[in-house]
């Protein structure tokens, strides 16, 4: 994925766009993880997605469902926001 996304559009399970905002992405254990906010919703919390490849190699955004996972990957984010790296 590219390295310096500010926006990105996502289809909801109803087929709509909604945009977000990129808060900042992670590599962790050789896997790329976004940390994503709705732009237009101030009240919806922030989302973990990582960046998997299907069969023909096309990257493609994932929401972080593991519980162990996603721990490991907002540990990782609160770690950099807690030492100023991200706002």
């Amino acid at each position: 994925m590219e390295n310096f996304l500010e926006n990105i559009t996502l289809t909801d399970e109803e087929g709509n766009d909604v945009e977000f905002e990129v808060i900042t992405k992670l590599e962790i254990e050789d896997t790329e993880y976004f940390i994503v906010a709705p732009i237009d919703d101030e009240n919806e919390d922030a989302i973990a997605l990582k960046v998997l490849k299907d069969e023909d190699g096309e990257e493609y955004f994932a929401t972080v469902e593991d519980e162990e996972e996603f721990n490991m990957v907002n540990d990782a984010f609160e770690t950099l926001y807690d030492e100023g790296v991200i706002e």
